[in-house]
């Protein structure tokens, strides 16, 4: 009985935290939540990939700009993960989303027989990228955002483009693009 108190008393020590208590592995500690930081820098690189595949495609050509937005979309978006939900900007039709990686690489570089619509948004010679947030919505592993995003071309021409996106921190903890949705702003009439 002496032992069994003995035994008891030192367990309530350890759990109330009287008394150190080690292990012999240390714990292995995994966070995948994701900071307001994490979202901005995602922004960010989003837009300064889509500058530097137009500044690819003026100095080196297609080709060049097809390979760069192949490498963009495997760092940037989720495709290699599952489903990715695209709706660019400038689609319509039966290739309004873009579900796999072939649409989403026609929609930015085009040149694609099986998408004829595909110009390739990131050809068109941008040279400027800022983004605005309506609001920014974090949960865990998953963020989304919406807002504005403003694009400058060469000749000083500006789009506002209406966007929203979703992010998600993969196991290595890198945050992909799983939802990518953007439209024109409404012109009243």
């Amino acid at each position: 009985m002496q032992r069994m108190t003995r035994t008891l008393s030192v367990s309530a020590l350890i759990l109330c935290g009287l008394l150190p208590f080690t292990t012999q592995a240390a714990d292995l500690v995994v966070n995948n939540n994701i900071t307001h930081e994490d979202v901005l820098k995602a922004q960010q690189a989003w837009g300064e990939a889509l500058i530097k595949i137009s500044d690819t495609y003026q100095k080196q050509g297609i080709k060049a700009a097809t390979e760069l937005a192949n490498q963009v979309l495997d760092q940037a978006y989720g495709y290699q993960q599952g489903t990715v939900l695209f709706k660019p900007t400038l689609a319509s039709g039966k290739q309004t989303f873009r579900t796999d990686t072939e649409g989403a690489l026609s929609y930015f570089v085009g040149n694609n027989k099986s998408y004829p619509q595909d110009s390739g948004f990131a050809l068109k010679g941008w040279k400027e990228y800022r983004f605005e947030n309506a609001a920014v919505y974090i949960d865990g592993d998953l963020a989304l955002t919406t807002g504005n995003v403003f694009l400058v071309n060469d000749k000083g021409q500006e789009t506002v483009v209406d966007k929203s996106w979703a992010f998600k921190k993969d196991e290595q903890g890198q945050l992909r693009i799983v939802l990518h949705h953007s439209s024109l702003p409404y012109q009243a009439k």
